[in-house]
């Protein structure tokens, strides 16, 4: 009996992931796992299908998730945030033997996940890590383009913009904050370096971008994602970056403001004889704050979009290729759940190459993948606002044309 294990199940991307595996019917048990054992239960029953169960984990502790893992096929880690909680996820499934995939988009917990390489191959273990999003999508997009459209790429420029999503988790806010506290690379020139977020090398990367159906001249900030590690690794190319956002830009520019202050803080404070964590403080003051700014503004559905921008030289002539996808009724949870459980299926048929710590642009087919593309939106997102990935060339003279992928 085929069984998936989701770990961090009734979180804003784990419970999409659940949702979407359960439409999938790709496998006959579902292992509902989380701390949040009460959360987990809700999301069971109103899903109303069999071959579901709630099991108790700890992602921090790695006899927790062994014991929780030991009688699956495919572990889907969606438990972040990545940077506290992948290592010993990784260590539960390299103990247990287990293919595995998650969505984790924190670098120093990428190379953590990718220092593992070595004994996940001792262990039989196929790991395909970041498949979500961003990173994840935009891995496949950019291999899809070098492999199909370019002779040679240039250039790889990834940005995204989401928000007003109905649940964001504490999770969420503790990994963008980590983002902008720490070193964030970028490949350019053919090197790897790394800028800070409030230091003037970040700034200056800095943009304004036109997403489809989301709205124009939204403003990016550099993101720390392991694209710009990964990619070069395994594409040949002399600039990868990643620079996004959240909507609205005021929600963004609170959280912009407690970085700069040094209000993310960890250590424990003492505060009118209560002993207080800066950071905990600040996590439930900006989803407050963020609750507020949505009903205030109006802001509507939530809605999101990844752009993929790829440059290089086809035939001799310069060429570039912009993908773009959007939708105005998904956001974080889908765009990061719905891969995340298509790689949980290309695992399951044996489509992710391996074994070892891969990331999706060295273990998964583009082909393979979008050819999934279709058939699981159908099934998860009937009349959604999602129309595919939009792909547009643009040639030497500014010109640019619609691509058709082979969907």
């Amino acid at each position: 009996m085929s069984t998936v294990a989701i770990l961090g199940a009734s979180g804003a991307v784990g419970r999409v992931a659940v949702q979407t595996l359960l439409a999938s019917r790709e496998f006959q048990r579902v292992i509902l796992a989380d701390i949040d054992t009460v959360a987990a239960k809700k999301l069971q029953s109103s899903a109303n299908a069999p071959g579901m169960e709630v099991r108790r984990m700890d992602a921090g502790d790695v006899g927790s998730v062994a014991r929780i893992i030991a009688d699956v096929d495919v572990v889907l880690n969606c438990t972040g945030p990545f940077f506290r909680y992948a290592r010993p996820v990784m260590e539960a499934v390299l103990r247990t033997g287990l293919d595995y995939v998650d969505v984790c988009d924190d670098v120093d917990a990428t190379l953590e996940l990718l220092a593992m390489d070595e004994a996940a191959r001792s262990a039989g273990v196929t790991a395909l890590i970041g498949m979500g999003n961003s990173p994840g999508i935009t891995n496949i997009l950019a291999r899809f383009a070098a492999e199909h459209l370019l002779d040679s790429v240039e250039s790889i420029d990834i940005y995204h913009a989401h928000g007003g999503e109905p649940f964001e988790g504490a999770g969420v806010v503790a990994h963008r904050l980590h983002g902008m506290s720490m070193d964030i690379p970028m490949y350019q020139d053919g090197k790897l370096r790394s800028v800070r977020f409030h230091e003037a090398d970040g700034i200056a990367l800095r943009d304004k971008v036109d997403f489809p159906l989301i709205g124009t001249d939204i403003p990016v900030y550099p993101y720390p994602h392991p694209e710009q590690i990964t990619i070069p690794r395994h594409l040949r190319t002399r600039r990868v970056t990643n620079r996004g956002t959240v909507l609205p830009d005021e929600y963004f520019q609170l959280t912009v403001e407690i970085s700069r202050l040094g209000l993310d803080a960890q250590e424990t404070l003492t505060v009118a004889g209560q002993r207080v964590v800066p950071r905990d403080f600040a996590i439930a003051w900006l989803l407050r704050q963020r609750d507020s700014l949505l009903r205030d503004m109006n802001f509507g559905s939530q809605k999101g979009c990844t752009k993929v921008v790829v440059a290089g030289s086809r035939h001799g002539r310069p060429r570039t290729y912009r993908f773009s996808l959007a939708s105005t009724d998904q956001a974080l949870g889908e765009g990061t759940g719905i891969p995340a459980a298509m790689g949980a299926i290309l695992m399951h048929r044996n489509k992710v190459s391996g074994p070892g710590v891969l990331p999706p642009e060295a273990s998964v087919d583009p082909l393979d993948f979008l050819s999934l593309v279709k058939p699981v939106m159908e099934l998860t997102q009937p009349g959604a606002s999602f129309d595919g990935v939009l792909v547009e060339q643009v040639d030497e003279d500014g010109n640019v044309e619609r691509v058709n992928l082979p969907l």
